[in-house]
């Protein structure tokens, strides 16, 4: 989401240079959306990438679309759910998705369609696993019964704990991932404790909360939006930033 540009990016080749410099340095899970830009970010991921390394994942979202001169959702039906996969397929050029999340579940429509649409595209072997978004613990625990959820991308970080407890019980079993969860501009305001880990690290606060989010469960993975190569530096480098016990209660006290 974070490369540069609302529609089209305003520099790709920075875009591209980003993607790639992110394998080289060992990250082997990229995660877009298809409406982010709408469909941009999918195409500059298959420019940059395709064809694409062994291990390499690419995560995607589908359906939010806005229709109407008041920004309307379009509901989330089971056909528009099968054009989003086979146009998230088409862009990515891919024969599967590994795996293919639905950005929120529509309330306005029974949850058995949506998810039992996914659970056909399952079948057909063109998702491999199915994640959710934004879900509530009851939401997670309904599409269970339905379809094997096999991720829950929740927002969850020291500065926004709103999904905390859906994203907690749901990572007990559930891989858990969280979008933003390091924003530097999110912690501008960090406390003095954080501060002071930070300092005694030599690093930014935002590096500080990668271990602190990454000691939360096994199963945590962290998604660190980046616009720029050196960003995605410092945002790898935090990989290897290592906390004790004293450290990560007081990083993680409100």
């Amino acid at each position: 989401m974070r490369l540069r540009g609302v529609r089209e990016p305003e520099d790709a080749e920075l875009g591209i240079a980003v993607l790639r410099r992110a394998v080289e340095l060992g990250g082997n899970i990229i995660d877009t959306a298809e409406f982010y830009g709408p469909e941009v970010r999918e195409r500059l991921i298959a420019e940059a990438l395709h064809p694409y390394p062994d291990g390499l994942v690419n995560a995607t979202k589908g359906l939010i679309r806005w229709i109407g001169p008041n920004g309307r959702p379009e509901q989330t039906r089971p056909n528009l759910l099968r054009e989003a996969v086979e146009g998230s397929l088409r862009r990515l050029r891919l024969e599967r998705i590994d795996p293919y999340q639905l950005a929120r579940i529509d309330r306005r429509v029974p949850a058995e369609d949506q998810l039992g649409a996914l659970a056909d595209l399952r079948s057909q072997g063109k998702i491999r696993y199915v994640g959710l978004s934004e879900a509530r613990i009851d939401q997670i625990e309904a599409a269970r019964q339905i379809v094997p959820i096999a991720s829950v991308q929740n927002r969850f970080s020291l500065a926004d704990r709103v999904w905390e407890a859906a994203w907690t019980t749901a990572s007990r079993r559930i891989s858990g991932s969280c979008p933003g969860s390091t924003r530097q501009g999110s912690l501008a305001n960090a406390g003095g404790t954080l501060m002071e880990i930070a300092k005694r690290h030599a690093a930014t606060p935002a590096q500080v909360a990668r271990p602190w989010l990454l000691n939360r469960s096994p199963v945590m993975l962290p998604i660190p939006g980046t616009s720029s190569v050196p960003h995605l530096e410092e945002n790898v480098a935090a990989a290897a930033l290592e906390l004790d016990e004293d450290e990560l209660e007081a990083v993680g006290a409100r």
